[in-house]
């Protein structure tokens, strides 16, 4: 392996081995690569698929696998030195993002291509790459006067770094509540696993009883099993408001959703786009924001009697066999369950046992198989847990 396992892509990222002290050398050389491919594929003659997509496709390829690699790590086993690095860093690929997207040369190139006569002999695959390429230089920017261009760039840099922002201050959130509950009788209705989960926890800080988060492993089943309402709404109550104008001001999220909004409508409106929608429809399969939303309506217009028949019938069984006149948002996920563990005799835990984890991957696999030719066969990966 080489000795920056964030430059080895001999096989599965080795995500045990990555430190943060990796981050900025393999970034930066893998940056010198990638911008290097990009100079010599501005000038590449006769320009071709294997001369000049292949190049650059596989030196960014490599940039942006890399740079997944720590996004993903400081997403799922985020510390202090490892986000240091990766706000280190995001500026950078931003950087580099925003000039290729820009770069003339290139667009130029990728025009020529598509004009070339071999492409008229490209495979549908071929075909969707060069015409997405097209599309998202227009998208980047590349059609724009130069102060323009310089003024899209410096958004999508402070639209990376607000988003990176905005993650982190959840995440900072989620991490910072805990509920220490030393009655067990107070835990009642929750499976054994989740409470011998909790108890780890709690031990693992040198606490007696069980420690409570807002982490989905712990408080999806408070929500679903929990007899203790108090617990049920308590755990609520602080997951609604996590990185909110109630909580922490350092964690507030209010002034980069702003943010995010005016930059965004900036952006769209450079393009020449009526609305971020419009510019976010772009690359989807819908042909505007207006077909978006009148789907949407219609579907809510055809949900909604069967929605409120569902809700009828929920609270009148949460009113006459666990005595809640007042059904709440924290009360929904424990009602369902009840509901349908005393209507169907269904019981999400019940269902579990039978659906372990080679069961369900052997599935998942077989189903991939049967409609794709393809075969998944076990590995060894390195993991960061």
């Amino acid at each position: 392996m080489n000795a920056n396992p964030l430059l080895d892509f001999s096989g599965l990222p080795h995500f045990d081995a990555i430190r943060p002290a990796h981050v900025t050398p393999a970034i930066d050389a893998l940056l010198t690569a990638a911008e290097a491919a990009v100079k010599a594929a501005e000038t590449v003659a006769p320009v071709s698929w294997e001369t000049f997509v292949v190049p650059l496709d596989d030196a960014t390829e490599r940039l942006y696998r890399a740079w997944g690699q720590v996004a993903h790590l400081q997403a799922v086993a985020d510390t202090p030195e490892l986000r240091e690095a990766y706000n280190a860093n995001l500026p950078k690929i931003s950087r580099f993002g925003s000039a290729m997207a820009q770069n003339p040369a290139l667009y130029a190139q990728y025009k020529a291509l598509a004009a070339a006569p071999e492409a008229a002999d490209f495979d549908e695959a071929r075909r969707r790459v060069l015409d997405n390429a097209l599309r998202d230089f227009r998208l980047g920017g590349a059609e724009l006067a130069e102060a323009d261009k310089a003024r899209f760039a410096q958004i999508q840099q402070e639209l990376s770094a607000l988003s990176a922002k905005f993650s982190q201050n959840v995440l900072d959130a989620t991490d910072a509540f805990a509920l220490y509950v030393e009655d067990e009788a107070g835990l009642a209705g929750l499976p054994a696993d989740v409470l011998a989960n909790a108890r780890a926890a709690a031990q693992k800080e040198g606490r007696e009883g069980w420690k409570l988060t807002l982490h989905m492993p712990c408080y999806l089943p408070v929500q679903t099993y929990a007899d203790n309402r108090a617990l049920r709404e308590t755990l609520y109550r602080a997951h609604a408001v996590r990185a909110s104008e109630f909580g922490d001001a350092a964690l507030d999220n209010g002034g980069n959703i702003d943010r995010i909004l005016v930059l965004r409508t900036e952006l769209a409106a450079l393009l020449g786009f009526d609305s971020y929608a419009e510019y976010s429809i772009a690359t989807k399969m819908a042909t505007d924001a207006g077909q978006v939303l009148g789907f949407l309506r219609d579907l809510a217009a055809r949900a909604r009697p069967y929605a409120q028949r569902d809700r009828a019938e929920l609270e009148a069984f949460a009113r006459d066999e666990l005595g809640m006149d007042d059904l709440q948002a924290w009360d929904l996920a424990y009602a369902s369950e009840k509901l349908k563990q005393a209507r169907y005799s269904y019981s999400e835990q019940e269902v579990k046992q039978y659906f372990t984890e080679p069961k369900v991957l052997a599935g998942l696999f077989g189903v991939i198989e049967r409609l794709y030719g393809l075969k998944v066969q076990p590995d060894d990966a390195p993991v960061w847990h």
